[in-house]
């Protein structure tokens, strides 16, 4: 495996990633580990997202978070402008006056979670769908108070059908040393009417700094291949990987949306969702991530650059993230657009125009619309805002996040090989 690991990682290297893969990997068993009886699905399901609550948008934040999710040694400049963004939205929250607390406004896409239930009688937590990791971890009844900020919580010992997996413990370490770890548990998990009987649930007992922050997520439900799972002795497979052989398709689309609530559905393909049709490449499932090769890219009307793009793509992760020859060259479209140490990226005045973008799926073509890269303003009001597209150089690896996704309806196929497709969809300006 480890072998197999730095061939992708040199693979990836070549076809346009600034490093080698970040190193969360675990040790990989496909093994059905409690039989595949238990968790057959019902053959199709729907799961709707719903807005996250009094959310603010933070992009050194934004940045900071993917730093730490693929392990890549944060630099000092992006702590420095974290804490710097912090600082003016603490002062933000000073400035408001009267006798209620000010609400944070959503003002980017970050904004989204997915409702889901674990147990017996089911216990509701909303957790963040992550095509970037394996995990499916929880806030419990075993976190530390201190480390709970209002986050909704599963408790293993109020459910009758939980078990303790024993002997098996979980851990995911992030690039800034921190981490979040804890024990496992094997109880009923349902996703919009589509339940896994035995699955394995991570319950944290420690969670990163980073987790307590968001207020109103619960936790991760990660949708990559089963061999970037953490668990061990023996990883565990994931939600899809135990309900997939009895969904009507081996496939889960994403169907997210510009300003508003977008779908995850399981065991189909919804053609009312797209235009044209689906174009599928190869996925190269190792070492866990949805990694393919986008076909090349342009910057608004321009002429498109052939060039072999190998990325993942990460519904935990909100930006887009390429290297920095695009991106510099897309900014450079931009007027006033700068790369900005106190803000932690590109950032350019709101009132900018900014060209589209566009990349490429073997022969067809996503376009990004320019309002989807004029991400936010770094604060509530501010005429400066912060660019949805990034450099991937000091992450290690090119995402494309929600930024692009948003763009697309997109076919996650697990099937034997996994494709992943891509198609033409009404978009939202």
């Amino acid at each position: 495996m480890i072998v197999t690991n730095l061939v992708f990682a040199a693979e990836l290297a070549a076809l346009g990633l600034a490093s080698a893969l970040p190193p969360r990997i675990g040790t990989t068993s496909l093994a059905q580990a409690h039989g595949d009886s238990a968790n057959r699905g019902s053959g199709t399901a729907s799961l709707k997202q719903v807005r996250r609550p009094r959310y603010r948008f933070n992009g050194a934040r934004s940045v900071y978070r993917t730093y730490l999710k693929y392990g890549a040694p944060v630099p000092d400049d992006l702590v420095k402008a974290v804490a710097h963004t912090d600082a003016l939205y603490a002062a933000e929250v000073k400035r408001a006056t009267g006798s209620a607390a000010a609400e944070p406004i959503d003002e980017s896409d970050q904004a989204y979670i997915t409702p889901v239930t674990i147990g017996t009688p089911p216990q509701t937590l909303e957790l963040d769908v992550d095509t970037g990791s394996s995990d499916l971890w929880v806030f419990s009844s075993h976190t530390p108070p201190s480390q709970i900020h209002g986050q909704q919580i599963y408790s293993p010992n109020k459910s009758s059908t939980a078990k303790l997996l024993e002997g098996h413990t979980w851990s995911i370490t992030y690039g800034d040393g921190s981490a979040s770890r804890g024990n496992v548990y094997i109880d009923n998990f349902t996703v919009g009417g589509l339940t896994a009987e035995k699955q394995a649930v991570q319950c944290a007992q420690q969670v990163s700094a980073s987790f307590t922050r968001e207020t109103h997520v619960d936790g991760l439900i990660g949708l990559g291949f089963s061999t970037l799972n953490t668990v061990s002795p023996k990883s565990q497979l994931t939600f899809f990987d135990n309900v997939k052989s009895g969904l009507d398709s081996p496939v889960f689309t994403a169907d997210l949306k510009h300003g508003a609530a977008g779908t995850y559905d399981f065991g189909f393909v919804d053609k009312a969702k797209y235009s044209g049709e689906i174009t599928y490449v190869p996925v190269n499932p190792d070492p866990g991530y949805w990694a393919f090769n986008s076909s090349g890219y342009a910057i608004g009307s321009g002429k498109f650059s052939a060039s072999a793009i190998t990325g993942i793509a990460d519904t935990g992760t909100s930006l887009l993230y390429l290297p920095t020859a695009i991106v510099t060259a897309y900014y450079r479209q931009v007027e006033g657009a700068t790369n900005s140490r106190t803000y932690g990226g590109y950032v350019f005045p709101c009132s900018s125009s900014l060209p589209s973008f566009t990349f490429g799926v073997a022969d067809a073509r996503i376009t990004i619309p320019s309002a989807y890269i004029n991400y936010a303003p770094i604060t509530p009001g501010s005429s400066t805002c912060f660019g949805g597209l990034q450099s991937s150089s000091g992450v290690g690896i090119n995402i494309f996040g929600d930024v692009a996704l948003k763009a697309a309806f997109v076919v996650f196929n697990g099937g034997s090989p996994p494709t992943i497709g891509w198609a033409q969809k009404p978009l939202a300006k």
